[in-house]
Protein backbone atom coordinates (compact mmCIF):
# COMPACT_ATOMS: atom_id res chain seq x y z
CA UNK A 1 0.00 0.00 0.00
CA UNK A 2 3.13 2.37 0.92
CA UNK A 3 4.69 1.96 -2.55
CA UNK A 4 1.12 2.15 -4.36
CA UNK A 5 0.61 5.43 -2.00
CA UNK A 6 4.17 6.73 -2.91
CA UNK A 7 3.32 6.54 -6.80
CA UNK A 8 0.28 8.46 -6.77
CA UNK A 9 1.77 11.15 -4.69
CA UNK A 10 4.97 11.19 -7.06
CA UNK A 11 2.50 11.43 -10.24
CA UNK A 12 0.20 14.22 -8.87
CA UNK A 13 -2.76 11.79 -9.10
CA UNK A 14 -5.84 11.95 -6.77
CA UNK A 15 -6.65 9.08 -4.57
CA UNK A 16 -10.26 8.89 -3.95
CA UNK A 17 -13.35 8.03 -6.65
CA UNK A 18 -16.46 9.33 -6.43
CA UNK A 19 -18.10 5.52 -5.64
CA UNK A 20 -15.82 3.55 -3.63
CA UNK A 21 -18.07 0.35 -3.20
CA UNK A 22 -17.29 -2.88 -4.08
CA UNK A 23 -19.90 -2.93 -6.81
CA UNK A 24 -18.36 0.12 -8.53
CA UNK A 25 -16.68 0.30 -11.59
CA UNK A 26 -14.10 2.66 -10.78
CA UNK A 27 -13.29 2.69 -7.33
CA UNK A 28 -10.29 5.49 -7.59
CA UNK A 29 -7.02 5.54 -8.27
CA UNK A 30 -5.59 3.95 -4.90
CA UNK A 31 -8.05 1.25 -4.58
CA UNK A 32 -7.91 0.33 -9.03
CA UNK A 33 -3.97 0.41 -8.52
CA UNK A 34 -3.79 -1.98 -5.15
CA UNK A 35 -6.30 -3.88 -7.08
CA UNK A 36 -3.79 -4.11 -9.94
CA UNK A 37 -0.73 -4.75 -7.33
CA UNK A 38 -2.57 -7.64 -5.72
CA UNK A 39 -2.95 -9.15 -8.84
CA UNK A 40 0.59 -9.51 -9.63
CA UNK A 41 2.05 -9.86 -6.21
CA UNK A 42 0.99 -13.21 -4.08
CA UNK A 43 1.77 -11.70 -0.75
CA UNK A 44 0.16 -8.31 -1.44
CA UNK A 45 -3.04 -10.07 -2.33
CA UNK A 46 -2.80 -12.63 0.12
CA UNK A 47 -2.54 -9.58 3.03
CA UNK A 48 -5.46 -7.63 1.32
CA UNK A 49 -8.12 -10.48 -0.15
CA UNK A 50 -7.26 -13.66 1.99
CA UNK A 51 -5.52 -12.88 5.98
CA UNK A 52 -7.06 -9.22 6.22
CA UNK A 53 -10.80 -9.29 7.86
CA UNK A 54 -13.37 -7.07 6.14
CA UNK A 55 -13.30 -4.29 8.64
CA UNK A 56 -9.09 -4.18 9.12
CA UNK A 57 -8.17 -4.05 4.85
CA UNK A 58 -6.19 -1.08 5.98
CA UNK A 59 -8.10 0.63 3.13
CA UNK A 60 -10.44 3.07 4.12
CA UNK A 61 -10.32 6.53 3.23
CA UNK A 62 -8.63 7.45 7.02
CA UNK A 63 -5.91 5.18 5.96
CA UNK A 64 -5.37 7.07 3.04
CA UNK A 65 -5.12 9.90 4.48
CA UNK A 66 -2.67 8.68 7.36
CA UNK A 67 0.03 7.21 4.42
CA UNK A 68 -0.57 10.55 2.67
CA UNK A 69 0.79 12.05 5.65
CA UNK A 70 3.38 9.77 6.63
CA UNK A 71 4.89 10.15 3.52
CA UNK A 72 4.73 13.90 3.74
CA UNK A 73 6.33 14.05 7.24
CA UNK A 74 9.34 12.14 5.83
CA UNK A 75 9.48 14.30 2.58
CA UNK A 76 9.42 17.52 4.88
CA UNK A 77 12.49 15.60 6.83
CA UNK A 78 14.49 15.53 3.93
CA UNK A 79 14.05 18.76 2.77
CA UNK A 80 14.92 20.54 6.45
CA UNK A 81 17.92 17.99 6.51
CA UNK A 82 18.86 19.14 2.97
CA UNK A 83 18.59 22.76 4.03
CA UNK A 84 20.91 22.49 7.01
CA UNK A 85 22.37 25.67 7.64
CA UNK A 86 21.79 27.30 4.13
CA UNK A 87 20.13 30.48 3.49
CA UNK A 88 16.67 30.21 2.56
CA UNK A 89 12.92 32.09 1.69
CA UNK A 90 9.76 31.60 2.78
CA UNK A 91 6.52 31.55 1.16
CA UNK A 92 3.38 31.03 2.08
CA UNK A 93 -0.12 31.31 0.98
CA UNK A 94 -3.73 29.87 1.30
CA UNK A 95 -6.41 29.31 -0.92
CA UNK A 96 -10.25 27.87 -0.48
CA UNK A 97 -10.82 24.19 -1.92
CA UNK A 98 -13.43 22.59 -3.39
CA UNK A 99 -14.93 21.88 -0.30
CA UNK A 100 -14.51 25.67 0.49
CA UNK A 101 -12.27 25.31 3.36
CA UNK A 102 -9.21 27.93 3.35
CA UNK A 103 -6.18 25.58 2.93
CA UNK A 104 -2.30 27.47 3.39
CA UNK A 105 0.30 26.47 1.51
CA UNK A 106 4.13 26.93 3.15
CA UNK A 107 6.83 27.17 0.65
CA UNK A 108 10.68 26.89 1.95
CA UNK A 109 12.79 27.90 -1.69
CA UNK A 110 16.60 26.64 -1.29
CA UNK A 111 18.77 25.50 -3.77
CA UNK A 112 20.95 22.49 -3.03
CA UNK A 113 24.46 21.65 -4.09
CA UNK A 114 23.11 18.97 -6.74
CA UNK A 115 24.07 21.02 -9.49
CA UNK A 116 27.48 21.59 -8.10
CA UNK A 117 28.18 17.89 -6.99
CA UNK A 118 26.76 17.15 -10.75
CA UNK A 119 29.69 19.21 -12.42
CA UNK A 120 32.37 17.95 -10.05
CA UNK A 121 31.61 14.21 -11.04
CA UNK A 122 31.56 15.54 -14.82
CA UNK A 123 35.20 17.13 -14.12
CA UNK A 124 36.03 13.97 -12.31
CA UNK A 125 35.00 11.77 -15.15
CA UNK A 126 37.02 13.20 -17.80
CA UNK A 127 39.67 14.17 -15.43
CA UNK A 128 39.23 17.97 -15.78
CA UNK A 129 40.35 20.34 -12.83
CA UNK A 130 38.37 23.13 -11.99
CA UNK A 131 41.18 25.00 -10.58
CA UNK A 132 41.86 25.63 -14.22
CA UNK A 133 38.36 26.48 -15.13
CA UNK A 134 38.79 30.65 -16.78
CA UNK A 135 34.55 31.59 -17.43
CA UNK A 136 31.25 30.23 -16.63
CA UNK A 137 28.01 31.18 -18.39
CA UNK A 138 24.16 30.28 -17.39
CA UNK A 139 21.01 32.14 -17.34
CA UNK A 140 19.40 34.13 -15.13
CA UNK A 141 18.10 31.64 -12.85
CA UNK A 142 18.60 31.97 -9.22
CA UNK A 143 19.92 28.29 -8.92
CA UNK A 144 22.23 29.07 -11.44
CA UNK A 145 23.49 33.07 -10.87
CA UNK A 146 22.50 33.50 -7.17
CA UNK A 147 24.47 35.37 -5.09
CA UNK A 148 24.85 32.93 -2.44
CA UNK A 149 24.33 28.93 -3.39
CA UNK A 150 23.79 29.59 -7.03
CA UNK A 151 26.02 27.26 -8.72
CA UNK A 152 28.01 30.64 -10.27
CA UNK A 153 28.87 31.06 -6.19
CA UNK A 154 29.45 27.63 -5.39
CA UNK A 155 32.15 27.79 -8.23
CA UNK A 156 33.84 30.59 -7.67
CA UNK A 157 34.28 30.30 -3.90
CA UNK A 158 36.82 26.94 -5.28
CA UNK A 159 37.90 29.06 -7.47
CA UNK A 160 37.93 32.70 -7.84
CA UNK A 161 38.95 32.88 -11.49
CA UNK A 162 35.97 31.64 -13.09
CA UNK A 163 34.79 34.75 -14.21
CA UNK A 164 31.30 34.83 -14.60
CA UNK A 165 29.20 35.96 -18.07
CA UNK A 166 25.09 36.36 -18.51
CA UNK A 167 24.22 34.81 -21.53
CA UNK A 168 24.18 37.66 -24.31
CA UNK A 169 21.20 36.39 -25.83
CA UNK A 170 19.30 35.77 -22.95
CA UNK A 171 20.11 39.00 -21.31
CA UNK A 172 19.32 41.03 -24.20
CA UNK A 173 15.86 39.55 -24.06
CA UNK A 174 15.27 40.22 -20.87
CA UNK A 175 16.76 44.08 -20.59
CA UNK A 176 14.74 45.41 -23.36
CA UNK A 177 11.41 43.64 -21.87
CA UNK A 178 12.50 45.21 -18.24
CA UNK A 179 13.18 48.28 -19.81
CA UNK A 180 10.16 49.54 -21.93
CA UNK A 181 8.08 48.46 -18.93
CA UNK A 182 9.23 51.00 -16.86
CA UNK A 183 7.01 52.94 -19.27
CA UNK A 184 3.57 52.83 -17.61
CA UNK A 185 1.60 52.21 -20.66
CA UNK A 186 3.61 49.82 -21.94
CA UNK A 187 3.35 47.71 -18.84
CA UNK A 188 -0.20 48.11 -18.58
CA UNK A 189 -0.27 46.69 -22.27
CA UNK A 190 1.94 43.49 -21.21
CA UNK A 191 -0.36 42.92 -17.98
CA UNK A 192 -3.23 42.65 -20.28
CA UNK A 193 -1.77 40.62 -22.97
CA UNK A 194 -0.99 38.07 -20.00
CA UNK A 195 -5.05 38.11 -19.41
CA UNK A 196 -5.45 37.39 -22.68
CA UNK A 197 -3.10 34.99 -23.37
CA UNK A 198 -4.71 33.32 -19.82
CA UNK A 199 -8.33 33.75 -20.88
CA UNK A 200 -8.35 32.37 -24.10
CA UNK A 201 -5.86 29.32 -22.51
CA UNK A 202 -7.59 29.22 -19.15
CA UNK A 203 -9.18 25.41 -20.65
CA UNK A 204 -8.51 22.81 -23.11
CA UNK A 205 -12.17 23.51 -24.59
CA UNK A 206 -10.76 27.52 -25.12
CA UNK A 207 -8.13 26.36 -26.65
CA UNK A 208 -10.10 24.17 -28.88
CA UNK A 209 -12.66 26.74 -29.90
CA UNK A 210 -9.79 29.27 -30.31
CA UNK A 211 -8.14 26.92 -32.83
CA UNK A 212 -10.83 25.80 -34.61
CA UNK A 213 -12.16 29.58 -35.27
CA UNK A 214 -8.85 30.22 -36.81
CA UNK A 215 -8.48 27.13 -38.53
CA UNK A 216 -12.01 28.03 -39.99
CA UNK A 217 -10.85 31.28 -40.97
CA UNK A 218 -7.39 30.82 -42.51
CA UNK A 219 -9.38 28.14 -44.71
CA UNK A 220 -12.07 31.01 -45.67
CA UNK A 221 -9.33 33.50 -46.88
CA UNK A 222 -7.46 30.62 -48.59
CA UNK A 223 -10.38 29.79 -50.86
CA UNK A 224 -11.16 33.37 -51.73
CA UNK A 225 -7.40 34.04 -52.49
CA UNK A 226 -6.81 36.99 -49.90
CA UNK A 227 -3.93 34.89 -48.64
CA UNK A 228 -1.39 32.36 -50.09
CA UNK A 229 -0.38 28.51 -48.89
CA UNK A 230 3.13 27.37 -48.12
CA UNK A 231 5.79 26.23 -46.16
CA UNK A 232 5.48 27.06 -43.18
CA UNK A 233 3.34 30.09 -43.71
CA UNK A 234 -0.57 29.75 -42.51
CA UNK A 235 -0.35 27.05 -40.17
CA UNK A 236 -2.51 25.88 -37.30
CA UNK A 237 -1.17 27.94 -34.22
CA UNK A 238 -1.66 29.26 -30.61
CA UNK A 239 -1.49 32.03 -28.50
CA UNK A 240 1.97 31.87 -26.88
CA UNK A 241 2.31 32.67 -23.03
CA UNK A 242 5.05 35.67 -22.51
CA UNK A 243 7.65 34.65 -20.02
CA UNK A 244 10.47 36.94 -19.27
CA UNK A 245 12.85 34.16 -18.75
CA UNK A 246 12.40 32.65 -22.84
CA UNK A 247 14.46 33.84 -25.06
CA UNK A 248 11.75 35.56 -27.88
CA UNK A 249 8.58 34.86 -25.89
CA UNK A 250 7.30 38.17 -25.95
CA UNK A 251 7.52 38.58 -30.10
CA UNK A 252 6.40 35.42 -30.64
CA UNK A 253 3.14 36.38 -28.47
CA UNK A 254 2.71 39.21 -30.01
CA UNK A 255 3.00 37.84 -33.94
CA UNK A 256 0.31 35.54 -32.74
CA UNK A 257 -2.12 37.92 -31.04
CA UNK A 258 -1.95 40.36 -34.13
CA UNK A 259 -1.97 37.34 -36.93
CA UNK A 260 -5.07 35.52 -34.90
CA UNK A 261 -6.95 38.68 -33.94
CA UNK A 262 -10.79 38.27 -34.82
CA UNK A 263 -10.00 34.53 -33.79
CA UNK A 264 -9.51 35.63 -30.15
CA UNK A 265 -12.17 38.58 -30.22
CA UNK A 266 -14.58 35.96 -31.44
CA UNK A 267 -13.64 33.73 -28.25
CA UNK A 268 -13.65 36.22 -26.50
CA UNK A 269 -17.40 37.05 -27.36
CA UNK A 270 -17.99 33.14 -26.88
CA UNK A 271 -17.31 33.72 -22.96
CA UNK A 272 -19.49 36.49 -22.53
CA UNK A 273 -22.57 35.08 -24.39
CA UNK A 274 -21.82 31.23 -22.99
CA UNK A 275 -19.70 30.94 -19.60
CA UNK A 276 -21.58 29.73 -16.26
CA UNK A 277 -19.18 31.83 -14.56
CA UNK A 278 -20.35 35.67 -13.92
CA UNK A 279 -16.47 36.47 -13.43
CA UNK A 280 -15.40 34.76 -16.36
CA UNK A 281 -18.22 36.74 -18.49
CA UNK A 282 -16.93 40.19 -17.02
CA UNK A 283 -13.07 39.61 -17.91
CA UNK A 284 -14.09 38.66 -21.44
CA UNK A 285 -16.36 41.59 -21.79
CA UNK A 286 -13.31 44.41 -20.36
CA UNK A 287 -10.49 42.32 -22.36
CA UNK A 288 -12.87 42.71 -25.39
CA UNK A 289 -12.78 46.74 -24.77
CA UNK A 290 -9.07 47.19 -24.31
CA UNK A 291 -8.22 45.17 -27.25
CA UNK A 292 -10.51 47.63 -29.37
CA UNK A 293 -8.61 50.66 -28.08
CA UNK A 294 -6.56 52.78 -29.96
CA UNK A 295 -3.34 52.74 -27.64
CA UNK A 296 -4.07 48.94 -27.23
CA UNK A 297 -3.40 48.44 -30.97
CA UNK A 298 -1.15 51.11 -31.34
CA UNK A 299 1.46 50.20 -28.62
CA UNK A 300 0.71 46.12 -29.40
CA UNK A 301 2.29 47.14 -32.92
CA UNK A 302 5.18 49.42 -31.83
CA UNK A 303 6.52 46.59 -29.62
CA UNK A 304 6.35 44.13 -32.10
CA UNK A 305 8.31 46.16 -34.06
CA UNK A 306 10.94 47.29 -31.42
CA UNK A 307 11.07 43.32 -30.45
CA UNK A 308 11.15 42.58 -33.93
CA UNK A 309 14.89 43.92 -34.69
CA UNK A 310 16.00 42.21 -31.39
CA UNK A 311 14.33 39.05 -32.15
CA UNK A 312 16.48 38.30 -35.22
CA UNK A 313 19.84 39.31 -33.16
CA UNK A 314 18.55 37.02 -30.37
CA UNK A 315 18.57 34.48 -33.08
CA UNK A 316 22.09 34.95 -34.57
CA UNK A 317 23.64 35.38 -31.14
CA UNK A 318 22.17 31.59 -30.41
CA UNK A 319 24.00 30.61 -33.21
CA UNK A 320 27.43 27.88 -32.28
CA UNK A 321 29.69 29.83 -34.79
CA UNK A 322 29.09 33.51 -33.68
CA UNK A 323 32.07 35.05 -31.64
CA UNK A 324 32.19 38.37 -29.96
CA UNK A 325 33.34 41.43 -32.73
CA UNK A 326 30.75 39.90 -34.78
CA UNK A 327 28.39 40.25 -31.83
CA UNK A 328 29.18 43.60 -31.41
CA UNK A 329 28.82 44.52 -34.81
CA UNK A 330 25.36 43.17 -34.76
CA UNK A 331 24.24 44.95 -31.53
CA UNK A 332 25.94 48.46 -33.08
CA UNK A 333 23.50 47.53 -36.20
CA UNK A 334 20.18 47.19 -34.23
CA UNK A 335 20.86 50.30 -32.21
CA UNK A 336 21.18 52.14 -35.57
CA UNK A 337 18.36 50.55 -36.40
CA UNK A 338 16.48 51.72 -33.15
CA UNK A 339 17.76 55.28 -34.15
CA UNK A 340 16.30 55.62 -37.65
CA UNK A 341 13.16 54.05 -36.22
CA UNK A 342 12.93 56.83 -33.52
CA UNK A 343 13.80 59.52 -36.35
CA UNK A 344 11.65 58.29 -39.30
CA UNK A 345 9.37 55.47 -38.18
CA UNK A 346 6.26 57.45 -36.76
CA UNK A 347 4.78 57.83 -40.11
CA UNK A 348 5.46 54.00 -40.59
CA UNK A 349 3.76 53.04 -37.29
CA UNK A 350 0.95 55.10 -38.27
CA UNK A 351 0.16 54.14 -41.11
CA UNK A 352 0.44 50.63 -40.08
CA UNK A 353 -2.06 51.25 -37.18
CA UNK A 354 -4.42 52.99 -38.63
CA UNK A 355 -5.00 50.34 -41.23
CA UNK A 356 -5.02 47.83 -38.64
CA UNK A 357 -7.74 49.43 -36.35
CA UNK A 358 -9.55 50.38 -40.06
CA UNK A 359 -10.12 46.57 -41.29
CA UNK A 360 -11.11 45.68 -38.00
CA UNK A 361 -13.37 48.28 -37.32
CA UNK A 362 -12.01 50.35 -34.49
CA UNK A 363 -12.18 53.97 -34.45
CA UNK A 364 -9.23 55.67 -35.02
CA UNK A 365 -8.36 58.89 -33.56
CA UNK A 366 -7.75 62.31 -34.66
CA UNK A 367 -4.31 63.06 -33.70
CA UNK A 368 -5.07 66.75 -33.15
CA UNK A 369 -8.13 66.52 -30.89
CA UNK A 370 -7.01 66.72 -27.27
CA UNK A 371 -7.26 63.79 -24.60
CA UNK A 372 -6.77 63.32 -20.84
CA UNK A 373 -3.45 61.89 -19.62
CA UNK A 374 -4.34 58.68 -18.08
CA UNK A 375 -3.40 57.77 -14.60
CA UNK A 376 -4.69 60.99 -12.91
CA UNK A 377 -7.63 62.30 -11.67
CA UNK A 378 -10.21 64.67 -13.05
CA UNK A 379 -9.95 67.30 -10.52
CA UNK A 380 -5.80 67.25 -11.46
CA UNK A 381 -6.60 66.44 -15.07
CA UNK A 382 -3.84 67.69 -17.67
CA UNK A 383 -4.76 68.28 -21.39
CA UNK A 384 -2.61 67.44 -24.10
CA UNK A 385 -3.13 66.36 -27.97
CA UNK A 386 -3.21 62.78 -28.58
CA UNK A 387 -0.58 63.74 -31.58
CA UNK A 388 1.70 64.69 -28.13
CA UNK A 389 0.47 61.13 -25.66
CA UNK A 390 1.14 59.38 -28.63
CA UNK A 391 4.47 60.34 -30.11
CA UNK A 392 6.25 61.96 -27.20
CA UNK A 393 4.89 59.96 -24.14
CA UNK A 394 4.73 56.50 -25.71
CA UNK A 395 6.54 56.07 -29.14
CA UNK A 396 9.66 58.56 -28.05
CA UNK A 397 10.10 57.18 -24.23
CA UNK A 398 9.84 53.58 -25.30
CA UNK A 399 12.35 54.17 -28.24
CA UNK A 400 14.98 55.88 -25.72
CA UNK A 401 18.71 54.50 -26.60
CA UNK A 402 19.40 54.05 -23.22
CA UNK A 403 17.25 50.15 -23.65
CA UNK A 404 21.01 49.53 -25.92
CA UNK A 405 22.96 51.57 -24.31
CA UNK A 406 22.45 49.81 -20.95
CA UNK A 407 22.92 46.37 -22.71
CA UNK A 408 26.21 46.63 -23.95
CA UNK A 409 27.58 48.04 -20.85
Amino acid sequence: MLDVTRFLLKQGLSFRGHDESSSSLNRGNFLKLLQWYSQRNEEVSKGINQNAPGNNQMISPAIQKDLTHACASEITVSIIEDIGNNIFSLMVDESRDISVKEQMGVVLRYVSRSLKDAIDALFVKHGLSLSRLRGQGYDGASNMRGEFNGLKSLILQENPYARYIHCFSHQLQLVIVAVVKSNINVSDFFNYVSMIVNTTGASCKRRDQLRQIEHDRIVAMLEGGEISTGSGENQETNLARPGDTRWGSHYLTLVRLLSMWPSVIQVMENICDDSSSFDSRGVAKSLIQKMENYEFVFILHLMKMILGMTHELSLVLQQKDQNIVQAISLIESVKDQYQIFREEGWSTIMDKVNTFCELNEIPVLDMNDNCLIGGRSRRRKQIITNLHYYRVEIFYQVLFLKILHYYIR
